[in-house]
């Protein structure tokens, strides 16, 4: 039986720290940089649990930004 995993790419420079991605993932994947900021100054979202990432893509559907990209990689039993 094929297992789902997800990955999530965030452009960090493009994040606005709108936190609408963190609350809307439902396995707590992502986080924001609480010391860093980015170029515009804002704390920005990371990927501060990537193995626990489903694929779900629920933070990619609410980014007003659009700086989220979403993968899902099938790992299948040979």
């Amino acid at each position: 039986m094929a297992k789902v995993h997800g990955a999530v790419e965030i452009d960090g420079n493009r994040c606005k720290g709108c936190e609408l991605c963190v609350v809307a993932c439902p396995v707590d994947v992502l986080e924001l940089q609480p010391k860093e900021v980015n170029d515009r100054g804002y704390h920005y979202a990371f990927t501060a649990h990537p193995d626990k990432c489903i694929g779900c893509a629920a933070c990619a559907t609410v980014c007003p930004d659009a700086c989220i990209e979403v993968y899902r990689l099938v790992e299948r039993d040979v």
